[in-house]
């Protein structure tokens, strides 16, 4: 994203006179990325395989279509990627792609979206969204580091199963299920990761043809005067939205809608709006009347609308935002940086928003 001189230099002295005032839970965020958050990522919510744990506390699960306790999602990894990504640390990047390849995909030739605690996968699914963002941070990795040719490969391995797997009707589709043969006739918009196709057509792993085909998809949805649809039916070609709507997933679907020429975007301004009237932003909304459905705050919810608002050029509210999220750090002693509620967090929580902090650190999210 280009920046006017004059809208930087007061960016610079906005992030300096924040540095100062707003340092709560000793969250400064350093060259090397090394933020309170990044700490309690570290000390607390890394199992002893290096997996990342859903939750800071033990849990059986109840449910194997959700994560429970200390299992690990393909989702975390994604971001934490990302994270390290974002901080230039090869290290962790380094054991992230250990853990990829030794849990994750294994002798498998597609990422499990769950591991239980010891890192076993009991499931013979993946998730795109997850997919397609360890692979654009994969192709990622190998421009800012050189010499590690086996990401690329990794990367060209999962992306022909997904071309070869996932796709219906011309479309990449949410899931494929490799002990069932089966799969969805449903595209989530939240996993339409341009960038990462962007990756993918740059490294000539997919056609331009293919990729204009999901940048129309984002380029020309609908939306309802402030929030998105949640899919595609890739058969009916129709548009599907939720009667209640998740910010976490609006958000997602929002950045990526961000890399076309959409312009300004309604959910922006009813957020911004939202957050002057209330002096919060609820985790979801009934999107019949725009009233919020839940009480509680997310601290997700606060990393994702930083990261969009700094994509939509607007400073000032990317600055109210950090200093909202960081009211929400837990008073624990025991978990210091931690966004710990109750005793307990869900890594989402964590790892959001120190995407969040590096994006607010280097003054947006770049395209």
């Amino acid at each position: 994203m280009k920046w006017r001189t004059g809208r930087k230099v007061l960016w610079i002295g906005l992030v300096m006179l924040l540095s100062t005032a707003i340092g709560i839970g000793g969250c400064w965020i350093q060259a090397k990325g090394d933020t309170s958050t990044k700490r309690f990522i570290t000390m607390n919510m890394i199992n002893p395989n290096g997996t990342l744990a859903t939750y800071l506390q033990e849990a059986q699960s109840v449910n194997p279509e959700l994560a429970a306790g200390r299992e690990a999602l393909s989702e975390s990894l994604g971001f934490w990627m990302e994270a390290a990504l974002e901080s230039r640390d090869l290290m962790a990047f380094e054991k992230s792609y250990d853990i990829l390849t030794r849990y994750f995909i294994a002798d498998r030739h597609y990422i499990a979206w769950k591991l239980n605690p010891e890192g076993k996968a009991q499931v013979s699914t993946n998730a795109l969204g997850d997919d397609l963002r360890i692979i654009g941070a994969l192709l990622e990795g190998t421009r800012i580091w050189k010499g590690h040719s086996e990401w690329t490969e990794t990367a060209m391995e999962l992306t022909e199963t997904l071309l070869s797997k996932s796709q219906k009707n011309g479309y990449l589709v949410d899931f494929y299920d490799f002990s069932r043969q089966e799969m969805p006739d449903t595209l989530s918009l939240p996993y339409v990761d341009l960038k990462a196709l962007q990756g993918l057509l740059r490294e000539g792993l997919l056609d331009e043809d293919i990729y204009d085909r999901y940048y129309s998809l984002l380029q020309e949805m609908p939306d309802d005067g402030v929030f998105y649809p949640k899919s595609y039916h890739v058969v009916t070609g129709e548009y599907t939205y939720d009667a209640n709507v998740n910010l976490i997933d609006q958000l997602l679907v929002a950045l990526h809608a961000g890399e076309t020429k959409r312009g300004e975007e309604p959910l922006l301004k009813f957020l911004k709006q939202e957050f002057k009237r209330t002096g919060k932003i609820a985790g979801q909304y009934r999107r019949g009347d725009r009233k919020a459905v839940v009480n509680y705050e997310s601290s997700s919810v606060y990393g994702l609308t930083m990261m969009y608002a700094l994509q939509c050029d607007d400073m000032p509210f990317a600055a109210k935002l950090y200093k909202r999220m960081q009211t929400l750090k837990g008073k624990d002693a025991r978990y210091p940086g931690g966004y710990v509620f109750g005793k307990n967090t869900h890594i989402f929580d964590n790892l959001l928003p120190l995407l969040g902090e590096y994006a607010f650190a280097r003054g947006g999210h770049e395209k």
